[in-house]
């Protein structure tokens, strides 16, 4: 029987392996690798669980855990909880988020900033996989707490849910987008000034 290393990955991108090409849209990123054992009378058997991050580059994106004997079973059942649970996230000019927001889960908090265009992903870890997979290209966020790579990911698509875009708020408030805009935009020149 042969082993298989418990380093975690480095993020590495998996294309979609589908006979029929229907999810050919979307790309999955393998997070985090954990090998489990339990002890039984005949001595130790492994099973792996796997957490891969899955995303359409523009503004979808889903997260999703497996665990299996072998890895590849592991990567493709979580891929497949991956897609089923897919979020969608607005964002600004379809390179980052529209506002600064913070996000929880358990011991995880994150926090996540809209930024200008050219920064880039400073993200570590499990957050760089969520925002690439999702299509931003430009954010900073800060992880604060666990570096557990489930909290962390969990925290993140905490963060994500609670982002939203002017037209969510105009509708929601019952008024227009240009009325929330200028505030916005009146408010930061006010307090330059």
């Amino acid at each position: 029987m042969s082993q298989t290393p418990t380093k975690k990955p480095s993020g590495r991108s998996r294309g979609s392996q589908t006979e029929s090409g229907e999810d050919s849209e979307f790309t999955d990123k393998l997070v985090h690798i954990n090998r489990v054992a339990k002890v039984v009378k005949g001595g130790r058997r492994f099973s792996f669980a796997a957490l891969v991050v899955a995303g359409d580059g523009n503004g979808r994106v889903g997260y999703g855990s497996g665990k299996a004997r072998e890895v590849p079973e592991a990567i493709r059942k979580a891929t497949d909880q991956a897609k089923r649970t897919m979020i969608r996230v607005p964002l600004r000019d379809g390179r980052t988020i529209h506002h600064d927001v913070t996000g929880s889960y358990g011991a995880g908090k994150v926090v996540l900033r809209s930024a200008a265009p050219g920064t880039g992903i400073i993200a570590g870890g499990p957050m760089r996989a969520v925002f690439e997979t999702m299509g931003v290209q430009d954010v900073v966020a800060k992880s604060l707490g666990s570096t557990n790579p489930h909290n962390m990911v969990k925290a993140t698509f905490d963060a994500l849910s609670c982002s939203m875009s002017p037209r969510i708020v105009a509708a929601r408030r019952g008024k227009k987008v240009g009325e929330i805009v200028a505030r916005r935009t009146g408010a930061i020149s006010a307090s330059k000034e």
